[in-house]
Protein backbone atom coordinates (compact mmCIF):
# COMPACT_ATOMS: atom_id res chain seq x y z
CA UNK A 1 0.00 0.00 0.00
CA UNK A 2 3.07 2.32 1.11
CA UNK A 3 4.43 1.94 -2.91
CA UNK A 4 0.75 2.44 -4.45
CA UNK A 5 0.49 5.78 -2.50
CA UNK A 6 3.89 6.86 -3.34
CA UNK A 7 3.12 5.73 -7.50
CA UNK A 8 -0.27 7.37 -7.23
CA UNK A 9 1.49 10.68 -5.17
CA UNK A 10 4.17 11.15 -8.45
CA UNK A 11 1.29 10.43 -10.49
CA UNK A 12 -1.01 12.89 -9.49
CA UNK A 13 2.03 15.75 -8.82
CA UNK A 14 2.94 15.26 -12.39
CA UNK A 15 -0.79 15.83 -13.99
CA UNK A 16 -1.04 18.72 -11.27
CA UNK A 17 1.72 19.94 -13.11
CA UNK A 18 0.59 19.73 -16.64
CA UNK A 19 -3.03 20.73 -15.60
CA UNK A 20 -1.79 23.75 -14.66
CA UNK A 21 -0.19 25.10 -17.75
CA UNK A 22 -2.48 27.21 -20.36
CA UNK A 23 -0.27 25.49 -22.93
CA UNK A 24 -2.23 21.74 -21.93
CA UNK A 25 -5.74 23.43 -22.43
CA UNK A 26 -5.25 25.15 -25.69
CA UNK A 27 -4.49 21.84 -26.94
CA UNK A 28 -6.94 19.98 -25.40
CA UNK A 29 -9.35 22.50 -26.94
CA UNK A 30 -7.39 21.65 -30.63
CA UNK A 31 -7.76 18.34 -29.93
CA UNK A 32 -11.48 19.01 -29.69
CA UNK A 33 -12.13 21.00 -32.76
CA UNK A 34 -9.98 18.42 -34.46
CA UNK A 35 -12.23 15.40 -33.44
CA UNK A 36 -15.34 18.02 -35.06
CA UNK A 37 -13.57 17.70 -38.35
CA UNK A 38 -13.06 13.97 -38.39
CA UNK A 39 -17.22 13.97 -38.77
CA UNK A 40 -17.61 15.82 -42.31
CA UNK A 41 -20.68 15.99 -43.73
CA UNK A 42 -21.90 14.19 -46.31
CA UNK A 43 -22.12 16.86 -48.69
CA UNK A 44 -19.09 17.76 -48.49
CA UNK A 45 -17.29 14.80 -50.26
CA UNK A 46 -14.74 14.51 -47.42
CA UNK A 47 -14.33 11.57 -45.04
CA UNK A 48 -11.40 10.98 -42.19
CA UNK A 49 -11.76 6.88 -42.74
CA UNK A 50 -13.11 5.39 -45.81
CA UNK A 51 -13.17 2.34 -47.72
CA UNK A 52 -12.49 3.40 -51.30
CA UNK A 53 -15.36 6.07 -51.72
CA UNK A 54 -17.27 4.74 -49.16
CA UNK A 55 -17.96 4.70 -45.17
CA UNK A 56 -20.66 3.46 -42.87
CA UNK A 57 -23.83 5.91 -41.57
CA UNK A 58 -22.55 7.61 -38.56
CA UNK A 59 -23.10 4.86 -35.98
CA UNK A 60 -21.67 5.24 -32.71
CA UNK A 61 -19.64 1.93 -34.05
CA UNK A 62 -18.55 3.45 -37.04
CA UNK A 63 -17.92 6.85 -34.97
CA UNK A 64 -15.95 5.05 -32.28
CA UNK A 65 -13.98 3.14 -34.90
CA UNK A 66 -13.03 6.42 -36.58
CA UNK A 67 -12.09 7.55 -33.53
CA UNK A 68 -9.97 4.71 -32.32
CA UNK A 69 -8.28 4.81 -35.61
CA UNK A 70 -7.64 8.33 -35.84
CA UNK A 71 -6.13 7.99 -32.35
CA UNK A 72 -4.01 4.69 -32.82
CA UNK A 73 -2.24 6.71 -35.56
CA UNK A 74 -2.31 10.46 -35.50
CA UNK A 75 -2.20 10.39 -31.36
CA UNK A 76 0.02 7.73 -30.94
CA UNK A 77 2.61 10.06 -32.81
CA UNK A 78 1.62 13.81 -32.20
CA UNK A 79 0.92 12.92 -28.43
CA UNK A 80 4.62 12.10 -27.99
CA UNK A 81 5.30 15.69 -28.51
CA UNK A 82 2.97 16.57 -26.28
CA UNK A 83 3.22 14.67 -23.22
CA UNK A 84 7.52 13.95 -23.12
CA UNK A 85 9.67 16.20 -21.19
CA UNK A 86 8.57 15.51 -17.61
CA UNK A 87 11.50 13.08 -16.76
CA UNK A 88 14.27 16.39 -18.02
CA UNK A 89 12.28 18.48 -15.90
CA UNK A 90 12.91 16.54 -12.60
CA UNK A 91 16.33 16.25 -13.69
CA UNK A 92 16.97 19.50 -14.62
CA UNK A 93 15.52 21.56 -12.17
CA UNK A 94 16.96 18.76 -9.41
CA UNK A 95 13.67 17.66 -8.45
CA UNK A 96 15.21 14.15 -8.39
CA UNK A 97 18.25 14.37 -6.07
CA UNK A 98 15.13 14.68 -3.48
CA UNK A 99 13.20 12.84 -5.17
CA UNK A 100 16.13 9.37 -4.52
CA UNK A 101 15.88 10.39 -0.74
CA UNK A 102 12.56 9.02 -0.38
CA UNK A 103 11.55 5.13 -0.43
CA UNK A 104 10.40 5.86 -3.60
CA UNK A 105 11.32 3.01 -6.22
CA UNK A 106 13.42 3.70 -9.78
CA UNK A 107 10.77 1.39 -11.43
CA UNK A 108 7.57 3.06 -9.42
CA UNK A 109 9.04 6.48 -10.43
CA UNK A 110 9.11 5.60 -14.18
CA UNK A 111 6.06 3.72 -14.33
CA UNK A 112 4.81 6.90 -12.78
CA UNK A 113 5.94 8.79 -15.29
CA UNK A 114 4.35 6.11 -17.86
CA UNK A 115 1.07 6.56 -16.26
CA UNK A 116 0.76 10.38 -16.29
CA UNK A 117 1.41 9.97 -19.77
CA UNK A 118 -1.24 7.88 -20.53
CA UNK A 119 -3.68 9.69 -18.08
CA UNK A 120 -3.12 12.42 -20.55
CA UNK A 121 -3.63 10.49 -23.34
CA UNK A 122 -7.15 9.50 -21.83
CA UNK A 123 -8.29 12.85 -20.83
CA UNK A 124 -7.76 13.78 -24.75
CA UNK A 125 -9.57 10.77 -25.91
CA UNK A 126 -12.31 11.46 -23.10
CA UNK A 127 -12.90 14.27 -24.79
CA UNK A 128 -12.99 12.96 -28.44
CA UNK A 129 -15.40 10.52 -26.83
CA UNK A 130 -17.97 13.61 -26.27
CA UNK A 131 -17.11 15.03 -29.22
CA UNK A 132 -17.82 12.03 -31.53
CA UNK A 133 -21.41 11.40 -29.99
CA UNK A 134 -22.30 15.03 -30.42
CA UNK A 135 -21.30 14.77 -34.03
CA UNK A 136 -23.16 11.43 -34.57
CA UNK A 137 -26.21 13.40 -33.06
CA UNK A 138 -25.96 16.27 -34.91
CA UNK A 139 -25.17 15.21 -38.22
CA UNK A 140 -27.87 12.71 -37.86
CA UNK A 141 -27.36 10.00 -39.97
CA UNK A 142 -28.06 7.53 -37.22
CA UNK A 143 -28.96 8.70 -34.00
CA UNK A 144 -28.85 5.77 -31.51
CA UNK A 145 -26.40 5.52 -29.17
CA UNK A 146 -24.80 2.56 -28.13
CA UNK A 147 -21.80 3.40 -25.61
CA UNK A 148 -19.88 0.42 -25.54
CA UNK A 149 -19.63 0.17 -29.45
CA UNK A 150 -18.76 4.18 -29.30
CA UNK A 151 -16.17 3.49 -26.11
CA UNK A 152 -14.84 -0.69 -27.72
CA UNK A 153 -12.69 0.63 -30.65
CA UNK A 154 -10.91 3.23 -28.98
CA UNK A 155 -9.83 1.04 -25.94
CA UNK A 156 -8.83 -2.14 -28.19
CA UNK A 157 -7.23 0.06 -30.73
CA UNK A 158 -5.84 3.41 -29.50
CA UNK A 159 -4.89 2.41 -25.50
CA UNK A 160 -2.15 -0.58 -26.68
CA UNK A 161 -0.94 1.96 -29.42
CA UNK A 162 -0.48 4.61 -27.01
CA UNK A 163 1.18 2.79 -24.60
CA UNK A 164 3.95 2.71 -27.25
CA UNK A 165 3.99 6.28 -27.39
CA UNK A 166 4.40 6.85 -23.83
CA UNK A 167 7.29 4.35 -23.61
CA UNK A 168 9.13 5.79 -26.11
CA UNK A 169 8.28 9.64 -24.42
CA UNK A 170 9.90 7.96 -21.17
CA UNK A 171 13.01 6.38 -23.30
CA UNK A 172 13.83 9.60 -25.60
CA UNK A 173 13.81 11.88 -21.98
CA UNK A 174 16.26 9.80 -20.72
CA UNK A 175 18.48 9.10 -23.49
CA UNK A 176 20.76 12.45 -23.23
CA UNK A 177 21.24 12.77 -26.96
CA UNK A 178 17.32 12.35 -27.91
CA UNK A 179 16.21 15.06 -25.38
CA UNK A 180 15.64 17.70 -27.47
CA UNK A 181 15.34 18.11 -31.10
CA UNK A 182 17.11 15.32 -32.40
CA UNK A 183 14.88 12.90 -30.80
CA UNK A 184 11.86 15.16 -31.79
CA UNK A 185 12.94 14.57 -35.00
CA UNK A 186 14.22 10.29 -34.89
CA UNK A 187 10.16 9.86 -33.03
CA UNK A 188 8.75 11.04 -36.52
CA UNK A 189 10.88 8.14 -38.56
CA UNK A 190 10.34 5.91 -35.31
CA UNK A 191 6.51 6.47 -35.74
CA UNK A 192 6.46 6.12 -39.72
CA UNK A 193 8.51 2.41 -39.27
CA UNK A 194 6.56 1.33 -36.30
CA UNK A 195 3.32 2.28 -37.29
CA UNK A 196 3.17 2.66 -41.05
CA UNK A 197 5.58 0.06 -42.30
CA UNK A 198 4.70 -2.93 -40.68
CA UNK A 199 0.87 -1.90 -41.35
CA UNK A 200 1.76 -2.27 -44.69
CA UNK A 201 3.50 -5.15 -44.50
CA UNK A 202 0.90 -7.23 -42.59
CA UNK A 203 -2.29 -6.32 -44.83
CA UNK A 204 -4.04 -9.14 -45.20
CA UNK A 205 -5.40 -8.64 -48.13
CA UNK A 206 -2.63 -9.37 -49.51
CA UNK A 207 -1.06 -12.44 -47.10
CA UNK A 208 -2.91 -15.30 -46.30
CA UNK A 209 -1.05 -15.52 -42.92
CA UNK A 210 -2.36 -12.32 -41.94
CA UNK A 211 -6.21 -13.07 -42.09
CA UNK A 212 -5.53 -15.89 -39.55
CA UNK A 213 -3.05 -14.85 -37.25
CA UNK A 214 -4.09 -13.25 -33.40
CA UNK A 215 -1.00 -10.58 -34.54
CA UNK A 216 -1.68 -7.25 -35.17
CA UNK A 217 0.31 -3.97 -35.81
CA UNK A 218 1.16 -1.23 -32.75
CA UNK A 219 -1.89 0.71 -34.84
CA UNK A 220 -4.77 -1.87 -35.00
CA UNK A 221 -5.24 -1.07 -38.64
CA UNK A 222 -4.39 -4.99 -39.96
CA UNK A 223 -6.23 -5.86 -36.73
CA UNK A 224 -9.90 -3.94 -38.24
CA UNK A 225 -8.89 -4.90 -42.22
CA UNK A 226 -9.12 -8.61 -41.08
CA UNK A 227 -12.47 -8.33 -38.98
CA UNK A 228 -13.68 -6.00 -41.88
CA UNK A 229 -12.96 -8.87 -44.75
CA UNK A 230 -14.79 -10.91 -42.23
CA UNK A 231 -17.85 -8.97 -41.95
CA UNK A 232 -18.50 -6.72 -45.13
CA UNK A 233 -18.51 -10.48 -47.02
CA UNK A 234 -20.97 -10.80 -45.41
CA UNK A 235 -23.59 -7.49 -45.42
CA UNK A 236 -21.64 -5.68 -48.27
CA UNK A 237 -19.19 -8.00 -50.58
CA UNK A 238 -18.65 -5.41 -52.85
CA UNK A 239 -16.42 -3.31 -50.76
CA UNK A 240 -12.50 -4.06 -50.52
CA UNK A 241 -11.63 -3.78 -46.91
CA UNK A 242 -7.85 -3.60 -48.05
CA UNK A 243 -8.79 -0.21 -49.43
CA UNK A 244 -9.41 1.05 -46.08
CA UNK A 245 -7.67 4.70 -45.44
CA UNK A 246 -7.31 6.55 -42.51
CA UNK A 247 -7.03 10.81 -42.81
CA UNK A 248 -9.10 13.25 -44.20
CA UNK A 249 -9.55 12.38 -48.76
CA UNK A 250 -11.81 13.84 -50.59
CA UNK A 251 -14.28 11.85 -53.03
CA UNK A 252 -15.25 14.02 -56.21
CA UNK A 253 -18.67 11.79 -56.84
CA UNK A 254 -19.62 11.44 -53.04
CA UNK A 255 -19.34 9.33 -50.73
CA UNK A 256 -21.47 6.22 -50.52
CA UNK A 257 -22.74 4.94 -47.37
CA UNK A 258 -23.37 1.39 -45.72
CA UNK A 259 -24.25 0.04 -42.76
CA UNK A 260 -21.84 -0.80 -39.76
CA UNK A 261 -24.02 -0.85 -36.12
CA UNK A 262 -21.28 -3.70 -34.68
CA UNK A 263 -17.66 -4.53 -34.11
CA UNK A 264 -17.39 -8.18 -33.35
CA UNK A 265 -13.37 -8.76 -31.86
CA UNK A 266 -12.46 -12.18 -31.22
CA UNK A 267 -10.45 -13.14 -27.49
CA UNK A 268 -7.32 -13.82 -29.61
CA UNK A 269 -7.51 -10.59 -30.79
CA UNK A 270 -7.36 -8.74 -27.38
CA UNK A 271 -4.74 -10.90 -26.64
CA UNK A 272 -2.97 -9.01 -29.58
CA UNK A 273 -3.49 -6.23 -28.75
CA UNK A 274 -2.81 -6.51 -24.78
CA UNK A 275 0.73 -7.95 -25.89
CA UNK A 276 1.89 -3.95 -26.78
CA UNK A 277 1.04 -3.25 -23.46
CA UNK A 278 2.93 -5.26 -21.88
CA UNK A 279 5.88 -4.97 -23.76
CA UNK A 280 5.58 -1.42 -23.33
CA UNK A 281 5.23 -2.26 -19.29
CA UNK A 282 8.78 -4.23 -19.85
CA UNK A 283 10.43 -2.25 -21.70
CA UNK A 284 9.64 0.88 -18.90
CA UNK A 285 10.98 -1.46 -16.07
CA UNK A 286 13.82 -2.69 -17.94
CA UNK A 287 14.76 1.45 -18.08
CA UNK A 288 14.99 1.33 -14.58
CA UNK A 289 18.16 0.16 -13.63
CA UNK A 290 19.69 3.02 -15.67
CA UNK A 291 17.60 6.34 -14.34
CA UNK A 292 20.28 6.81 -12.21
CA UNK A 293 23.23 7.54 -15.20
CA UNK A 294 20.32 8.97 -17.12
CA UNK A 295 19.82 11.79 -14.49
CA UNK A 296 23.84 12.24 -14.02
CA UNK A 297 24.23 13.52 -17.60
CA UNK A 298 22.48 16.99 -17.78
CA UNK A 299 23.49 20.38 -19.38
CA UNK A 300 24.46 21.20 -15.40
CA UNK A 301 26.11 18.26 -14.17
CA UNK A 302 30.06 17.13 -15.41
CA UNK A 303 29.31 15.34 -18.49
CA UNK A 304 27.40 17.88 -20.10
CA UNK A 305 27.72 16.05 -23.83
CA UNK A 306 28.88 19.50 -25.29
CA UNK A 307 31.80 19.61 -28.14
CA UNK A 308 34.12 22.03 -28.67
CA UNK A 309 33.00 22.53 -32.48
CA UNK A 310 35.18 21.52 -35.70
CA UNK A 311 38.10 23.39 -36.95
CA UNK A 312 36.67 23.45 -40.83
CA UNK A 313 39.50 25.67 -41.92
CA UNK A 314 37.85 25.88 -45.18
CA UNK A 315 34.90 27.43 -43.63
CA UNK A 316 37.32 30.40 -41.88
CA UNK A 317 38.08 30.57 -46.10
CA UNK A 318 34.64 31.06 -47.29
CA UNK A 319 33.48 33.52 -44.39
CA UNK A 320 36.32 35.39 -44.86
CA UNK A 321 34.68 38.00 -47.77
CA UNK A 322 31.93 38.44 -44.76
CA UNK A 323 33.99 40.18 -42.25
CA UNK A 324 34.29 43.69 -44.02
CA UNK A 325 31.63 45.46 -42.17
CA UNK A 326 29.75 44.69 -38.34
CA UNK A 327 26.97 43.14 -39.55
CA UNK A 328 29.28 41.01 -41.80
CA UNK A 329 31.11 39.82 -38.96
CA UNK A 330 28.52 39.10 -36.58
CA UNK A 331 26.93 36.78 -39.56
CA UNK A 332 30.27 35.11 -40.19
CA UNK A 333 30.27 34.25 -36.23
CA UNK A 334 26.84 32.87 -36.13
CA UNK A 335 27.78 30.87 -39.43
CA UNK A 336 30.82 29.23 -37.99
CA UNK A 337 29.30 28.45 -34.53
CA UNK A 338 26.31 26.96 -36.12
CA UNK A 339 27.92 24.57 -38.47
CA UNK A 340 31.54 24.04 -36.06
CA UNK A 341 28.75 22.10 -34.32
CA UNK A 342 27.60 20.02 -36.60
CA UNK A 343 28.68 16.21 -36.18
CA UNK A 344 29.71 14.00 -38.43
CA UNK A 345 26.61 12.14 -39.73
CA UNK A 346 24.85 15.73 -40.23
CA UNK A 347 27.60 16.07 -42.81
CA UNK A 348 27.35 12.40 -44.00
CA UNK A 349 23.28 12.75 -44.64
CA UNK A 350 23.77 16.48 -46.27
CA UNK A 351 25.88 14.95 -48.56
CA UNK A 352 23.65 12.03 -49.56
CA UNK A 353 20.52 14.82 -49.34
CA UNK A 354 22.70 16.65 -52.26
CA UNK A 355 23.21 13.73 -54.31
CA UNK A 356 19.44 12.44 -54.39
CA UNK A 357 18.62 16.09 -54.93
CA UNK A 358 20.47 16.11 -57.79
CA UNK A 359 20.35 12.16 -59.63
CA UNK A 360 16.99 11.04 -57.97
CA UNK A 361 13.36 12.02 -59.94
CA UNK A 362 11.88 14.84 -58.65
CA UNK A 363 9.54 13.39 -56.25
CA UNK A 364 12.49 11.97 -54.06
CA UNK A 365 14.39 14.71 -54.59
CA UNK A 366 11.66 16.52 -52.97
CA UNK A 367 11.84 14.37 -50.00
CA UNK A 368 15.15 14.32 -49.73
CA UNK A 369 14.90 18.12 -49.26
CA UNK A 370 12.26 18.18 -46.78
CA UNK A 371 15.32 15.13 -45.17
CA UNK A 372 17.45 17.72 -45.53
CA UNK A 373 15.58 20.45 -43.59
CA UNK A 374 14.41 18.11 -40.51
CA UNK A 375 18.21 17.01 -39.87
CA UNK A 376 19.01 21.31 -39.24
CA UNK A 377 15.47 21.11 -37.31
CA UNK A 378 17.60 21.89 -33.94
CA UNK A 379 19.44 25.15 -35.63
CA UNK A 380 15.92 26.18 -37.35
CA UNK A 381 13.90 25.69 -33.70
CA UNK A 382 16.18 26.76 -31.13
CA UNK A 383 18.43 29.27 -32.60
CA UNK A 384 16.46 32.34 -31.53
CA UNK A 385 16.50 30.83 -28.30
CA UNK A 386 20.00 30.64 -27.53
CA UNK A 387 20.14 33.13 -25.01
CA UNK A 388 17.26 32.94 -23.22
CA UNK A 389 18.75 28.67 -22.57
CA UNK A 390 22.03 29.58 -21.79
CA UNK A 391 21.82 32.95 -20.02
CA UNK A 392 23.77 35.15 -21.72
CA UNK A 393 21.46 38.00 -22.98
CA UNK A 394 22.07 39.88 -19.93
CA UNK A 395 25.48 40.36 -21.30
CA UNK A 396 24.95 40.18 -25.17
CA UNK A 397 22.52 42.77 -24.96
CA UNK A 398 24.58 45.30 -23.42
CA UNK A 399 25.96 46.59 -27.04
CA UNK A 400 24.44 48.91 -28.81
CA UNK A 401 21.88 47.55 -31.29
CA UNK A 402 22.78 44.37 -30.43
CA UNK A 403 19.15 43.26 -30.51
CA UNK A 404 18.38 44.36 -34.09
CA UNK A 405 21.62 43.27 -35.33
CA UNK A 406 21.58 39.88 -33.74
CA UNK A 407 17.90 39.36 -34.74
CA UNK A 408 19.24 39.89 -38.55
CA UNK A 409 22.18 37.49 -38.25
CA UNK A 410 20.08 34.97 -37.05
CA UNK A 411 17.67 35.52 -40.14
CA UNK A 412 20.46 35.04 -42.55
CA UNK A 413 21.95 32.56 -40.72
CA UNK A 414 18.60 30.35 -40.53
CA UNK A 415 17.79 31.18 -44.56
CA UNK A 416 21.53 30.15 -45.47
CA UNK A 417 20.97 27.04 -43.84
CA UNK A 418 17.57 26.18 -45.30
CA UNK A 419 19.03 27.59 -48.72
CA UNK A 420 21.98 25.38 -48.11
CA UNK A 421 19.90 22.29 -47.53
CA UNK A 422 17.80 22.50 -50.84
CA UNK A 423 20.87 24.17 -53.26
CA UNK A 424 20.80 21.42 -55.42
CA UNK A 425 17.61 21.13 -55.82
CA UNK A 426 17.12 24.88 -56.46
CA UNK A 427 19.89 24.94 -59.31
CA UNK A 428 18.05 22.06 -60.89
CA UNK A 429 14.98 23.86 -60.99
CA UNK A 430 16.52 26.66 -62.54
CA UNK A 431 17.23 24.53 -65.13
CA UNK A 432 14.33 22.25 -65.58
CA UNK A 433 11.50 24.07 -64.56
CA UNK A 434 12.78 27.79 -63.65
CA UNK A 435 8.73 28.60 -62.64
CA UNK A 436 9.04 26.26 -60.05
CA UNK A 437 12.73 27.47 -58.48
CA UNK A 438 11.03 30.57 -56.68
CA UNK A 439 8.67 28.35 -54.85
CA UNK A 440 11.22 26.53 -52.96
CA UNK A 441 13.34 29.78 -52.12
CA UNK A 442 9.87 31.04 -50.79
CA UNK A 443 9.37 27.60 -49.38
CA UNK A 444 13.04 27.31 -48.38
CA UNK A 445 12.96 31.23 -46.44
CA UNK A 446 9.41 30.15 -44.80
CA UNK A 447 10.73 27.39 -43.00
CA UNK A 448 13.43 29.62 -41.64
CA UNK A 449 11.25 32.43 -40.24
CA UNK A 450 8.78 29.83 -38.95
CA UNK A 451 11.30 28.54 -36.74
CA UNK A 452 12.57 31.64 -35.70
CA UNK A 453 9.36 33.33 -35.45
CA UNK A 454 7.33 30.22 -33.16
CA UNK A 455 10.41 30.07 -30.89
CA UNK A 456 10.49 34.30 -30.14
CA UNK A 457 6.66 33.45 -29.43
CA UNK A 458 6.23 30.79 -27.92
CA UNK A 459 9.71 30.45 -25.95
CA UNK A 460 9.97 27.30 -26.59
CA UNK A 461 11.16 25.18 -29.54
CA UNK A 462 8.26 22.13 -28.93
CA UNK A 463 5.79 23.98 -31.35
CA UNK A 464 7.86 24.76 -34.37
CA UNK A 465 8.76 20.98 -34.01
CA UNK A 466 5.65 19.65 -33.76
CA UNK A 467 4.71 21.89 -37.14
CA UNK A 468 7.83 20.62 -39.37
CA UNK A 469 6.64 16.65 -38.09
CA UNK A 470 3.23 17.03 -39.32
CA UNK A 471 4.68 19.28 -42.51
CA UNK A 472 7.60 16.99 -43.69
CA UNK A 473 5.03 13.96 -42.91
CA UNK A 474 2.13 15.66 -45.59
CA UNK A 475 5.12 17.01 -47.85
CA UNK A 476 6.33 13.43 -48.41
CA UNK A 477 2.92 12.66 -49.47
CA UNK A 478 3.40 15.14 -51.75
CA UNK A 479 1.04 17.51 -49.61
CA UNK A 480 0.95 20.47 -48.30
CA UNK A 481 3.40 23.57 -48.41
CA UNK A 482 6.51 21.49 -48.30
CA UNK A 483 5.73 19.51 -51.26
CA UNK A 484 7.76 21.51 -53.78
CA UNK A 485 7.23 19.54 -57.09
CA UNK A 486 3.38 19.40 -56.75
CA UNK A 487 3.33 22.92 -58.23
CA UNK A 488 0.07 24.94 -57.77
CA UNK A 489 -0.95 28.58 -58.16
CA UNK A 490 -2.06 27.90 -54.40
CA UNK A 491 1.21 26.82 -53.29
CA UNK A 492 2.92 29.80 -54.39
CA UNK A 493 0.34 32.28 -53.42
CA UNK A 494 0.25 30.47 -49.57
CA UNK A 495 4.09 30.91 -49.30
CA UNK A 496 4.03 34.20 -50.52
CA UNK A 497 1.72 35.32 -47.73
CA UNK A 498 3.32 33.02 -45.09
CA UNK A 499 6.15 34.93 -45.54
CA UNK A 500 5.95 38.72 -44.08
CA UNK A 501 3.40 37.13 -41.82
CA UNK A 502 6.11 35.17 -40.34
CA UNK A 503 8.76 37.98 -40.15
CA UNK A 504 5.89 40.65 -38.46
CA UNK A 505 5.49 37.86 -35.80
CA UNK A 506 9.57 37.48 -35.61
CA UNK A 507 9.89 41.20 -35.16
CA UNK A 508 6.98 42.16 -32.69
CA UNK A 509 7.65 38.81 -30.42
CA UNK A 510 11.97 39.23 -30.59
CA UNK A 511 12.01 42.55 -27.93
CA UNK A 512 10.02 40.23 -25.50
CA UNK A 513 12.12 36.86 -25.62
CA UNK A 514 14.45 37.46 -23.24
CA UNK A 515 12.73 39.45 -20.44
CA UNK A 516 13.50 39.29 -16.54
CA UNK A 517 10.36 38.92 -14.38
CA UNK A 518 11.24 40.59 -11.23
CA UNK A 519 11.05 38.84 -7.89
CA UNK A 520 7.66 38.94 -6.61
CA UNK A 521 8.17 39.87 -3.06
CA UNK A 522 5.09 42.33 -1.75
CA UNK A 523 7.13 44.35 0.84
CA UNK A 524 9.89 44.66 -1.62
CA UNK A 525 7.20 46.66 -4.15
CA UNK A 526 6.84 48.57 -1.38
CA UNK A 527 9.30 49.73 -0.10
CA UNK A 528 10.33 50.57 -3.74
CA UNK A 529 13.37 48.63 -4.40
CA UNK A 530 12.71 46.44 -6.97
CA UNK A 531 10.06 46.62 -10.27
CA UNK A 532 7.83 43.71 -10.56
CA UNK A 533 7.45 44.50 -14.40
CA UNK A 534 9.25 42.60 -16.85
CA UNK A 535 12.38 44.45 -17.74
CA UNK A 536 14.38 43.53 -21.37
CA UNK A 537 17.57 43.34 -21.70
CA UNK A 538 18.50 46.18 -24.13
Amino acid sequence: MAALRRFVAILLADLRDRTRSTRFWVVLALVGLATWWCFPALETGKVAVGLDDTRAYYSSAWAGLSLGLMYSTVLAWLGFYLVRGTLVRDFDTRVWQLLVTTPMTRPGYLLAKWASHMAVFTLVMLLGLVVGAIAQWVRAEDRSLDVLELVKPVLVLAMPSLTLTAFFAVLFDMVPKLRRTGGNVLFFFVWLLLFAVTGINMDPSGAEWARQTWFSDPSGMTLVQRNLLVQLAQTAPELDAGSMTVGMSTIEAGAKLFTWTHWQVDLRDLGGRLLWALVSVMGILLLAPALDWAAARTPRGNVAGHHAGRRLAWLDRALRALERSASGVLLSAELRLVLRQRRWWWWLLLAGAWVVQLCAPANAAGIAVIVAWMISLDILARGILREREGHTAALLFTAPHSIQRLLLARIATAMAITWLAALPMLLRLMVSAPTTAPILLLAASNVALAGLALGALCRSARPYELLMAMLAYAGIQGLGPLAVPAVSSGLLLGHVIALPLFAALLFLSWPHLNTIDAPRLPWLRRAGRVSSSPAPFA
